[in-house]
Order: C-alpha cells, then structure tokens, then sequence
C-alpha cells in the first residue's frame, strides 16, 4: 500500500455502499483509473462538486488492492461553459463515453487524454457544430489504431474517386471492389471527412450542412462498428 499522486479527466461515476462513489478517470499516466470517493454523497462532503464528470482534477490516491480511495483532489480545469448549453453535455457525453470504451486500465493513456482535453477545451470555448464530434470520434478511431481510409480505397488501395463506405472494410472502397454492406456515398462526402480528420479541433473549417449530417453518420457507425456497441450519449439526438 502506497500514496501516490495523479491527474486525469473524470470520465463517470456511480454508487457505491451507502455514501461513497466510484469515480472513474482517464490519466495520462496510467489509463483508466477506477477509484473511490468516501463519503462523497454526504451533505458535507470535503469533495464537493470537484469530481463532476468532464472535470480535470489533480489527485492523491491511497493505494488499495481493488481500488484506490482518493484522499485528496484539486481542480486543473473546468469546462465550465459547456455545461451551460445541452447540445455540448450530449457531446462531452459522447466524447467521454467513447473514451472509456476503449481505455485501458494500468496504461499509459497520453494521446487519448489530449484528444479528450482538445475536445473539451473547443467546447468550452464554444464550439456546438456536429463536425467537431465527428473530427474527435475519427482522430478517436486513428488514437486507437482504426483511422479508417479516406483518400484510397480501403480494399484495393487506389487513388481513385470512391462513392461508397465499407464499414468492415475499414473506410472508403472503389467500384471496382465488391465489398458487402458497403454503403453508397454522396459525392465529396470522403474529402470532406478527411478534411475534418486532419483538422484541428479548435479550429474546424466552416461546417456544410450539405455534409455534416451524413459525415456525423458515417464516423459514427464506423466507431461503434469496431468498438461493436452504441454510443449513448448519440443516441439522444436521434430521439
């Protein structure tokens, strides 16, 4: 058993025994954390409102077999502006829910704990356009190993003008490979994903509403394809 001091963005939490919580964060250092806040549901507690989803906090952890119990914790940032409009929580939601689904515990988790803290800086600056979730779930895809292909053809690798989506093929393929449960695109839609791809998070070209929707479909699809289940917080606007 050991005290150690860490950082990280907090992902969720949930109940646990009568006034305690797991919180779950994503370090930098070392992955997914699951940890647990004693008496975080009592009305003084010394944690308040510090260990709020979206929040990135500085820690110091007391070691334990199963979880760490957190001791302390300051707050590094906020993001308090995207609280403020819901259209931003769902896509914190979905950036964080995407997150932990592929998140690894003992790890170290740097480039995904950056991709996280871009997405949520550019929504805290206020950044609402359904581009920006599509750009972090295809920079999220590439993080992990999965960028799906864009400027070639998934299946034959040419350079060629590609009008179809194979989502187990693993990006955009040509007409001339055959690819089961490929789907037909609208032209320029794969320049324009590769466009959001490549961007910056906070500093996204103009969106096109000619694109955004069906871009937003695509990458979606092609992340829960692979991760093979649905991102809820997503499911939201479809309702």
């Amino acid at each position: 058993m050991a005290i150690r001091s860490d950082q990280g963005i907090v992902l969720r939490s949930f109940p646990f025994g009568e006034a305690d919580r797991v919180v779950v964060i994503l370090s930098p250092n070392h992955g997914k954390l699951r940890t647990v806040a004693k008496g975080i549901r009592k009305t003084k507690s010394r944690f308040g409102g510090r260990l709020e989803p979206f929040t990135h906090v500085d820690l110091v952890l007391y070691e334990g077999r199963n979880l760490d119990t957190i001791t302390q914790v300051s707050v590094i940032e906020t993001f308090s502006h995207l609280r403020d409009d819901l259209d931003q929580v769902i896509a914190a939601g979905t950036m964080v829910e995407a997150v932990d689904a592929v998140a690894s515990e003992g790890e170290p988790s740097l480039r995904l704990f950056l991709l996280l803290q871009r997405g949520l800086r550019a929504l805290d600056q206020g950044e609402t356009s359904s581009d920006l979730v599509t750009a972090f779930l295809l920079k999220l895809a590439e993080v992990i190993g999965l960028a799906p292909a864009l400027d070639f053809c998934a299946s034959c690798g040419r350079q060629a003008q590609t009008l179809r989506f194979g989502f187990a093929a693993g990006g955009a393929v040509c007409d001339n490979c055959p690819t089961e449960g490929a789907v037909r695109l609208r032209p320029g839609l794969t320049a324009y994903l590769s466009v959001l791809a490549e961007a910056d998070l906070a500093d996204l070209p103009q969106p096109d509403p000619r694109f955004s929707g069906e871009a937003m479909g695509i990458a979606r699809r092609f992340v829960e394809y692979h991760l093979e289940r649905r991102l809820s917080s997503l499911a939201v606007l479809d309702e």
